[in-house]
């Protein structure tokens, strides 16, 4: 999507990816075959650009690092290095004075019990480095089961954050240009299955007040940052009505994707404005909006039908080229615009359970 938003812009692409059949390949004037940590094939891409970014935070920073004695690399690696050790988000966090989680590191067995009375119980153990979607975290319940869940994940510096049991879960969206000038896109609210993110609606069922203080906590973590481009920041709504702060992506993110096609200036479109110095386009919304993730699973009977989705007017499907399914992996979306998040909140759910019924086997008998 940001291969194809730069492509109408007219500029050409490169694209190092591990895999030589990746998406965005796919529409690249150059592919460059290389793992996210090669380095020489980072050189490659750094000779064959203007400008270089980054489509996830696990590229190494000391990778990109090096890069910038080269090229103009946006987000910088200083981001990167803050973004992928969830130890330094909480502490850059904390630095800020932005709300948070209750949370405590550990990093031998010594630590379980500091901190397991810092944060209590129930908490959420995660790796330090690494992990998406749910993985390289476990929920763990009491003070028994703690040192387990440890060892299942490898025994890896984590940290031990306390659970939140929140009213919503919403995403701010935003863009900063290389002037630190910001524009944001409606508050996004986000519902997840198996910690999967499973739809988006735009705009947010919450208080006007709570959407300008989730942009106020957006300015501060971006500028805190000096970051370029755009940046995605998760919160949880307390029952209480308060904001924390959950996770920082410095790049596109999955619950921005209803912009590409529900906003004046898609958030891929406003990334490359960003980093190539453009002024930043207009991200209002057109209209209400709600996405909804395809998730490999729905592929397990072969390629779905899509006609539960073309059956909709206002559905618009997006498949990712991607050439291998499997359970949990995104392969696209539908986008469903309304007169109200409502209307096109019924008819994601009417979409989901056609496609769903498509999937079931049929039974003998």
């Amino acid at each position: 999507m940001l291969a194809i938003e730069a492509r109408c812009l007219g500029y050409r692409i490169a694209v190092q990816d591990p895999d030589p059949a990746g998406p965005a390949g796919q529409l690249a004037d150059v592919r460059i075959e290389g793992a996210w940590d090669d380095i020489a094939a980072a050189k490659v891409l750094a000779d064959h650009s203007d400008v270089i970014t980054i489509d996830t935070e696990h590229v190494p920073a000391h990778l990109l690092e090096q890069l910038e004695g080269l090229k103009p690399v946006r987000p910088s690696s200083h981001v990167l290095r803050v973004v992928q050790d969830r130890l330094e988000q909480r502490r850059f966090l904390a630095s800020h004075g932005l709300p948070q989680v209750r949370h405590s590191s550990l990093a031998r067995a010594e630590d379980l019990r500091i901190a397991a009375e810092a944060v209590g119980f129930p908490a959420v153990l995660k790796r330090r480095r690494g992990g998406y979607d749910g993985r390289g975290q476990l929920r763990v319940e009491g003070q028994s089961a703690l040192a387990g869940a440890w060892k299942a994940l490898g025994e890896a510096p984590a940290v031990l954050e306390s659970f939140v049991e929140f009213e919503k879960e919403v995403s701010v969206l935003l863009a900063r240009d290389l002037g630190g000038h910001i524009r944001f896109y409606p508050v996004a609210e986000n519902v997840h299955r198996r910690s999967i993110l499973r739809t988006t609606s735009v705009p947010a069922g919450i208080p006007p007040e709570l959407a300008s203080e989730a942009e106020e906590l957006g300015t501060r973590i971006a500028s805190g940052l000096e970051h370029v481009g755009m940046m995605a920041i998760e919160l949880f709504v307390t029952r209480e009505g308060r904001l924390l702060v959950n996770e920082i992506a410095p790049r596109m993110h999955n619950s921005g994707h209803f912009s590409f096609g529900a906003c004046g200036t898609s958030q891929f479109e406003q990334h490359v404005r960003a980093i190539c110095g453009l002024p930043l386009g207009d991200p209002s919304l057109l209209r209400p909006a709600v996405m909804l993730n395809l998730l490999g699973d729905l592929w397990r009977e072969g390629t779905p039908a899509w006609d539960a989705v073309f059956a909709h007017p206002n559905a618009h499907l997006h498949l990712y080229g991607k050439r291998v399914a499997s359970p949990g992996r995104k392969m696209g979306h539908v986008l469903v615009l309304g007169e109200g998040v409502d209307q096109a909140r019924a008819a994601v759910e009417a979409i989901a359970a056609d496609l769903e019924r498509q999937r079931a086997p049929e039974r003998a008998g």
